[in-house]
């Protein structure tokens, strides 16, 4: 994941989001455009690569543990502690049924990277709540039990049943009997004689002594596939649905950024960054590890069934492993040349056990746990989102040098930082570029507007340069409004699949109880899931992809760029800050504003709410330097053509301070943000709708107690940044938000031309198709989404859902294209 910060402003402003009009550019599109699509149907473009689209699947939003590793008990090896959150302790999830039960650690363990267990006075229990609400069971369905267990005494008896949450037994209980001083594992199978999504485990046990007890699992039988620690089927058959053409995980931030980094701590030690061999082997002898999404994180879903999931729904596996240089907002780089040595052989151990024949040491493992055939590995990912560009590159040539020497099959991916733009993305292309890596790893979230306006973001990239893999990308909100900006950038992605060689939305999963990033493609509680908006248009995309580019043109809609106009703003963010001696001044040198705070802040407004203003020694001061987006305006929404002058200090905390221009409302600003994402980079972002996207961006950071002058200029949309009467950066904010796109691409199967036509509008777009020289059959099929553009799947309702019908076709015909719709034609064609 990347920019963290701009996401959860968005989310806090969701509520708020109206319209794709922006702080920026007003558009006025005449209602009555018609558009004209011409066809160039024996012209040959770009081939699409068979796994174009595909899924990113990283551990955040609860997604793996209670999400879609199967498991249903919640602290199964009472792992959980306040090291990796402080809500936690080891009996998190688990209420006591009698006989004292408490966690212990010590050489009783289980096993050495399964340290804690629980002891009990016999006679007594536990149950266990399982994750969300409960443990969900479905009337008629099997769940297996296992769990491992040792006793003082000579023979203890063990029940254990599935109840309601008030303790109504709907399971007949299974009787196990616990034997010996050693460990042992113990199964058995429960059938649930009703349904409920409020479950409770309770194990209880009988006769003298004490009983020892970890490792205590409960799965449905009907797994996806059937596979034992498997997944959730729901889950797993929506994104199968998909098709995708590759997997990538386990991450995302998680795979570098552990609390530990760089520390070679003891195996079994917790809050490290994610090292494969943690994840394999038998589950009760895999670590735990501190998430760094801010919870436990158990290892059951590891490396092992990652390759397993990919190779079920006939995807390629995309592993990402850690370069040893920090990113997601933290700027740490190991220089230990022995555990980067280590890392290497490491990565190199994953691909011999990927695809290592079963004579191999890690071939063997491979074998061991099911699987002799390999897993055809032939792509794998050095590093994410790192913000120190040389650092980062000096590590990954070391591991792309080694991968290379020993595999020259696998191609290794490398990536250009957390954003789409900036000193950190073109400093890590240029190395890239320079050293003829095969394949560069984008992420960037940002505004539906953003999406609407780079349509052509790849058009210009060079066709002999290393081929974009974007990881990682969404629109900031899951509206469907959001789902028709990605359909329209989608056309662009495809018709430049020479330089676009994969893509995937991100995050996949998210739990509704749970939530920490939005946009999500597939939401879910314990017991239901429903794809949003955008999985439609994945899903869409993704089965209806073709196998080349039919060149294609479109006319476009007429539009009128306005001057940015909006007040003037002030901002912090987990930072406490002073400003002072505003002023606002017109191009022609009329003073519209001036405050230098020797009276009160009555001029100033709350726009975002956070935060603890008032006017210290003459100095406007937010004290709290926890809160974030803490933006104050003052000013007229009418000014534009203006000059805002501002001293600002940081006083303390994490980050610098954020000044506002074109401030129209909460979601509708521009601001410059100094010392942002943890106080590593500074950035001139865009918020359209509480959505963000940066448009200028360089390494500056901010002293603390240190006063800067900062002048932002405002001409037309033109707008100059000083710092310290030194120019800091410019920029032109001048794309159109095109809301009419259109792709063409052939099945090569079926000989269907599939015309795809995003209209991302509040009019329908009455359209002229011209297929010059082609015989056509008369009938084609569509598929249509159509709905609101504040439109959102839920649970219960799906607005947006694929329609199918037909359409009366030939070499020239019209169509109208609903308002806000996506809409696949597949034309059939007859040889000629």
């Amino acid at each position: 994941m990347s920019r963290t910060r701009p996401l959860l402003a968005a989310a806090l402003a969701a509520s708020l989001i109206t319209g794709l009009p922006a702080a920026g550019p007003a558009t006025g599109q005449s209602a009555d455009t018609d558009y004209t699509v011409t066809v160039d149907a024996t012209g040959s473009g770009a081939a699409i690569p068979d796994n174009l689209y595909g899924v990113f699947f990283e551990d955040i939003n609860s997604a793996a543990d209670g999400g879609l590793y199967a498991e249903l008990v919640v602290n199964r090896s009472f792992e959980y502690d306040t090291a990796d959150n402080a809500a936690y302790t080891p009996l998190t999830g688990w209420t006591a049924l009698g006989g004292n039960p408490r966690v212990v650690d010590d050489a009783g363990r289980l096993h050495e990277r399964n340290r804690r267990y629980l002891l009990l006075d016999l006679p007594g229990g536990v149950a266990n709540a399982g994750y969300n609400t409960g443990i969900p069971l479905a009337r008629g369905q099997r769940y297996d039990l296992s769990v491992h267990a040792r006793t003082t005494g000579a023979a203890t008896p063990l029940t254990v049943s599935l109840t309601d949450a008030a303790g109504a037994a709907l399971t007949a209980p299974l009787r196990l009997t616990v034997r010996g001083t050693g460990w042992a594992e113990y199964t058995g199978t429960l059938t649930a004689r009703a349904a409920t999504t409020t479950g409770r485990l309770r194990v209880s046990a009988g006769g003298t002594g004490t009983l020892a007890l970890d490792m205590v699992s409960l799965f449905p039988r009907d797994t996806f596939l059937g596979r034992p620690n498997g997944m959730r089927r729901d889950l797993a058959e929506k994104i199968a649905a998909l098709r995708p053409g590759f997997v990538r995980f386990p991450g995302g931030c998680l795979v570098n950024t552990g609390s530990h980094y760089g520390y070679e701590a003891p195996d079994w030690e917790r809050r490290r960054s994610y090292q494969w061999k943690d994840t394999i082997g038998p589950v009760e002898q895999r670590a735990t590890n501190a998430n760094f999404w801010g919870y436990n994180q158990s290892y059951g879903l590891g490396y092992h069934e990652y390759f397993q999931f990919a190779e079920d729904i006939g995807a390629m596996p995309l592993p990402v492993v850690p370069a040893l240089v920090t990113g997601c907002g933290q700027n740490r780089a190991t220089d230990d040349p022995a555990l980067l040595r280590r890392h290497i052989q490491d990565t190199l151990d994953l691909i011999e056990f990927a695809n290592g024949p079963v004579d191999s040491p890690w071939g063997a493992r491979r074998a061991a746990m099911g699987h002799p055939r390999p897993f055809g590995l032939t792509h794998l990912a050095v590093g994410n989102e790192e913000n120190l560009p040389d650092e980062y590159f000096a590590r990954f040539t070391q591991f792309r040098a080694a991968i290379q020497a020993r595999y020259p099959e696998i191609t290794v991916v490398g990536n250009s930082g957390p954003d789409d733009t900036g000193a950190t993305f073109d400093r890590l292309w240029q190395l890239n570029r320079d050293a003829g890596v095969a394949m560069v790893d984008e992420h960037y979230y940002n505004s539906p507007g953003w999406f609407l306006e780079n349509n052509e973001r790849y058009d210009d990239y060079d066709r002999a340069g290393p081929k974009v893999f974007l990881g990682e990308y969404a629109s900031q909100d899951n509206r469907f409004r959001n789902a028709l900006a990605e359909a329209a950038y989608l056309t662009g992605i495809e018709r430049n699949a020479d330089v676009v060689s994969l893509a995937s939305y991100a995050p996949l999963l998210a739990n509704e109880d749970h939530v920490q990033w939005r946009p999500d493609l597939i939401w879910f509680n314990n017991h239901a899931s429903w794809g949003s908006a955008s999985y439609e248009v994945q899903k869409l995309f993704m089965t209806n992809t073709g196998d080349r580019v039919v060149p294609s043109e479109a006319t476009g809609t007429p539009s009128t760029l306005e001057p940015i106009t909006g007040a003037v703003g002030l901002s912090t963010w987990a930072t406490s800050a002073a400003y002072d001696d505003v002023r606002v001044t017109s191009a022609r040198g009329d003073e519209l504003f001036a405050d230098d705070f020797s009276g009160t802040a009555e001029r100033w407004t709350p726009i975002a709410g956070q935060g603890d203003w008032s006017v210290v020694d003459g100095r406007y001061v937010q004290s709290d330097a926890v809160a974030e987006n803490t933006l104050v305006s003052a000013g007229d929404p009418s000014w534009r053509d203006y000059d805002l002058d501002v001293r600002a200090t940081k006083l303390s905390g994490r980050e610098g301070f954020l000044v506002a221009f074109g401030v129209r409302d909460t979601g509708n600003f521009y601001w410059w943000n100094l010392g942002g994402w943890n106080n590593t980079q500074s950035a001139v972002e865009k918020a359209q709708g509480g959505a963000k996207s940066t448009l200028l961006s360089d390494t500056t950071t901010v002293e603390t107690g240190r006063t800067y002058d900062l002048r932002v200029e405002v001409r037309g949309r033109h707008v100059t940044l000083y710092l310290d009467g030194t120019l800091w950066g410019e920029f032109t904010d001048d794309a159109v938000a095109e809301p009419f796109r259109q792709v063409v691409t052939r099945d090569e199967a079926t000989g269907e031309l599939i015309l795809k036509v995003v209209n991302a509008q509040d009019e329908p777009a009455s359209t002229t198709v011209h297929l010059p020289g082609v015989a056509v059959e008369p009938r084609a099929r569509l598929t249509t989404l159509q709905g609101d553009p504040d439109d959102v799947n839920t649970q219960h309702a799906t607005p947006i859902a694929a329609r199918e019908s037909e359409l009366v076709v030939a070499e020239t015909f019209t169509h109208t294209f609903p308002a806000n719709s996506v809409t696949f034609v597949r034309i059939g064609t007859r040889r000629t």
